[in-house]
């Protein structure tokens, strides 16, 4: 055979191979299961030690300041109930090396995380149930269990580790939005919890079963072929979580299959099927103001009607979490409704400007700079508005290659304390907390009555990793290629034009504008509790009783309690934080908080010697809960007062009052008490509740400026300098702004003794 034969036969060879290997790519043959890592077999001593010597500081403090001992009688604990591993595959997805993550982080990486990094004390696994299969929820329970069997002495354990799930709910309008709730449970052996997660249906769920990596393992192997096999691995990860057949609907929970997928349409459903499992569990809704799931103009109004809110279950709100704030209620709105119930773009406020107003703005400049008449451009302008309206919250995607300059400050609340991005005030913790239901019937509930927590939402198994503001790309949930041209590439760069493109929100679910939301990427908060112990019945019982506040991420500690309450068995009159009670009398208060330890670079020395070097690294990224002595100052006490309504049409801005009292606290770093009364409580005649929040001392926070506006004299936002995840921000760069980090105490909820009932029949008797 001639050389030119031979070569044609190598060259064929090489081509079918090469044909053949990417057909195997292709149809997932490469794939493999996640490694899903070791639970290291020591225990942390210092998180034991960690709290006797937190409240040993406060009582001496409290004793030199003549200050009562007595509700320091219990330790305070720090946690985070909502905690993801790479079993959920947005986490999957993001741990890849295209998108900057540092590998997959299994399970046993948020036990061995919460051990030795954060050193908290008790943590929850709350991956996705729409990708728990149940091979992974198996394997989610073993390493939970796994976890808890390190600590020696289960009455007094170094780390409790509770199993959970989130349920994903994602609507693309108001009415048929529930959000996002983590269900917790006590227990975990198998014949205690139940078979399979329940996941949300909808249009979360239906984007769930219909992903595909093409995208990864068609990029990924050739721009990153040392790492190919991760590729090839999440690919076999979204094959496998489509495979299970999806339960058949309305058939009791413990007679479906084993290895089916479930689905609850509604939290009504969710709480059914809860029911029916009678096993101890928690439902905590979190991300409630989102502007990236949540649509604009959404309310909880919907949640308080047919069995959409169990208080059996439904017991507490995620405040804050590394995505941030959804404390605060605002009465400005995203987009309005005229009285035909026709959404419309409002005009901006002083502090305000909807990103439908800007949209306009944006697509007006674009016009006038191509030198159209005013007519036009204004004609342009009023369409974009309407465009972004009826997009959603894929609304910034009407305007062509709009960039973050050009979106300036709008949709933000810039006044809120670390916001989440496009905060919706409709869904925020206050105005859960104002509103009434004025229906009457089956399924009616007529208030939340929510604690306070906080929580990660971290998606790297970082369980509390709000400890140190370090590794902006590690520490928080930011992410993306971090070269502008892959960025470009994968989301696909668009072309500036001078009008607005329409399209159906209806059919988007989530609306993340990356080159803004990376901006409002923080570390994480925590849940503090009051416990009478350490072990898992004494944080359970506190958590079911709502003894828990919400910090930003410090390890503030935090008291508040009524003082004259009625006296009853057990109770002096005395009533902490979560816990409800009628009265008449003016209500007194008292509210105690110390300082987070500042804290030391590295790691403790023995921490080190048990993870070692390369996994000190690796797990913590060198960094750990490492404090000194010293705690940072209590600055000032504020005190919320909100009077829910008394009749449906009544304006939240009129009923809660924030901030109602403020009092300035010493600069020593030895904490604060303040003591108060609401001497209007008995005039109006009206039920009330009382939270406060400890603020600290501002530290170095990373995005605590958000977009970090430009402002020009009028105080308007002319330029952003945004905190990008790809090259146009410097990976080093921690995007670091001062920022008074804060405690919330749940609320005290004082309903006035003898008021009427506020009921739609009642309000029509009394017109």
């Amino acid at each position: 055979m001639s050389w030119i034969g031979r070569t044609a036969i190598v060259l064929l060879t090489v081509a079918a191979s090469v044909v053949i290997y990417f057909a195997g790519a292709w149809f997932g043959f490469y794939g493999e299961e996640q490694n899903y890592g070791r639970i290291v077999s020591a225990t942390n001593p210092e998180q034991v030690s960690n709290t006797e010597r937190q409240l040993k500081g406060t009582a001496s403090d409290a004793a030199g300041k003549g200050q009562e001992s007595r509700p320091l009688n219990k330790q305070i604990l720090f946690g985070d109930l909502h905690v993801h591993t790479t079993l959920s595959m947005d986490a999957f997805q993001n741990s890849l090396p295209i998108m900057q993550g540092m590998g997959v982080n299994p399970p046993s990486d948020a036990c061995n995380f919460a051990r030795f990094c954060s050193a908290i004390d008790f943590f929850s696994l709350n991956d996705h149930a729409e990708s728990l299969t149940p091979d992974r929820w198996q394997k989610t329970k073993e390493s939970v269990r796994q976890c808890n069997a390190i600590s020696e002495n289960p009455a007094n354990p170094d780390l409790v580790a509770f199993l959970g799930w989130e349920w994903t709910q994602i609507g693309s309008t108001p009415s048929e939005h529930y959000g996002h709730k983590n269900v917790v449970l006590k227990e975990t052996e198998d014949d205690k919890v139940p078979t399979r997660p329940i996941a949300a249906a909808g249009q979360a769920f239906d984007a769930m079963r219909s992903a595909n990596a093409g995208a990864f393992k068609i990029l990924g192997p050739a721009l990153d072929p040392s790492n190919r096999q991760e590729y090839y691995n999440i690919d076999k990860f979204v094959r496998d979580t489509k495979l299970p057949e999806l339960c058949p609907k309305g058939v009791d929970v413990r007679e479906l299959p084993s290895d089916c997928i479930e689905r609850a349409d509604t939290p009504a459903e969710l709480f059914e099927k809860l029911r029916q499992w009678d096993m101890p569990s928690v439902v905590i809704p979190h991300g409630t103001a989102w502007g990236n799931t949540a649509p604009a103009g959404v309310y909880w109004n919907a949640q308080l009607s047919q069995g959409n809110h169990d208080p059996s279950l439904q017991t507490a709100i995620e405040l804050y979490s590394g995505h941030g704030n959804s404390e605060e209620y605002r009465p400005w709105r995203a987009v309005g409704v005229d009285d035909n119930g026709r959404w419309y773009c409002p005009e901006p406020t002083e502090d305000f400007t909807p990103g439908c107003w800007q949209a306009g703005e944006i697509i007006r400049e674009r016009c006038m700079a191509e030198g159209e008449s005013a007519r036009e451009c204004e004609s342009r302008a009023i369409t974009a508005r309407g465009n972004h309206v009826l997009a959603g919250k894929n609304g910034y995607k009407t305007v062509p290659g709009a960039t973050a300059d050009e979106w300036q400050d709008a949709g933000q609340c810039n006044d809120c304390f670390l916001p989440n991005y496009n905060h919706r005030p409709g869904m925020s913790a206050q105005a859960a907390l104002a509103i009434r239901n004025f229906k009457d019937g089956e399924g009616e509930e007529e208030r939340f009555r929510f604690g306070f927590i906080g929580s990660s939402d971290n998606h790297s198994a970082m369980a509390g990793n709000g400890y140190k503001e370090v590794d902006r790309m590690s520490f928080t949930d930011t992410h993306g290629p971090r070269s502008t041209w892959l960025h470009n590439k994968m989301r696909g760069k668009v072309e500036p034009v001078a009008f607005s493109i329409p399209l159906d929100g209806t059919k988007h679910i989530r609306g993340s504008n990356k080159e803004r939301s990376n901006s409002f990427m923080f570390t994480g908060g925590l849940v503090g509790l009051h416990a009478t112990g350490r072990d898992r019945e004494s944080i359970w019982d506190s958590i079911k009783r709502n003894e828990v506040y919400s910090t930003s991420g410090p390890r503030i500690m935090l008291w508040f309690e009524l003082l004259n309450g009625p006296k009853q068995e057990n109770n002096q009159g005395v009533y902490g934080m979560g816990q409800s009670l009628a009265m008449s009398e003016i209500p007194r208060f008292r509210a105690r908080a110390f300082g987070a330890f500042k804290q030391k670079p590295g790691c403790p020395e023995q921490t080190a010697d048990i993870l070692g070097t390369n996994e000190l690294q690796r797990l913590c990224r060198g960094e750990c809960y490492n404090p000194t002595d010293e705690r940072i100052p209590i600055v000032r006490m504020e005190v919320v007062k909100i009077t829910p309504q008394i009749s449906p049409d009544e304006p939240l801005e009129t009923v809660i009052l924030d901030t109602w009292k403020t009092f300035d606290c010493p600069a020593d770093g030895h904490g604060c008490t303040i003591e108060f009364e609401d001497p209007d409580f008995n005039k109006g005649s009206r039920d009330a509740l009382y939270y406060v929040r400890a603020v600290q001392q501002a530290t170095p926070t990373i995005n605590g400026g958000n977009l970090r506006c430009e402002y020009d004299e009028s105080g308007q936002c002319r330029r952003v300098n945004a905190c990008y995840s790809d090259d146009r921000t410097s990976a080093d760069d921690d995007c670091l702004a001062d920022s008074e980090h804060r405690a919330w105490s749940s609320p005290i909820f004082v309903d006035f003794a003898g008021a009427p009932l506020r009921t739609a029949s009642s309000l029509s008797n009394m017109q």
